[in-house]
């Protein structure tokens, strides 16, 4: 099976990143807790809204996504 992993950017949806990578799940409650996986919201929000929701810096979010794409 082909891997799938893509490059992750602040305009990526939450719930795409997700389903590309289910290990991206760690790094999403690390960065924006467990409430994100039960919102209807994480479909057709991105990295950079989510980011802005919880008052974190977006690009820290986007480099732990990546570092687990390189793996």
């Amino acid at each position: 099976m082909e891997n799938t992993k893509k490059i992750v950017t602040k305009d990526s949806i939450i719930g795409d990143v997700l389903k590309n990578n289910p290990e991206a799940a760690n790094v999403i409650k690390k960065y924006f807790g467990n409430g994100c996986f039960t919102c209807p919201g994480m479909k057709v929000e991105s990295i950079s809204f989510g980011a802005m929701m919880h008052n974190v810096n977006p690009d820290d979010i986007i480099r732990d996504l990546n570092e687990l794409e390189a793996k």
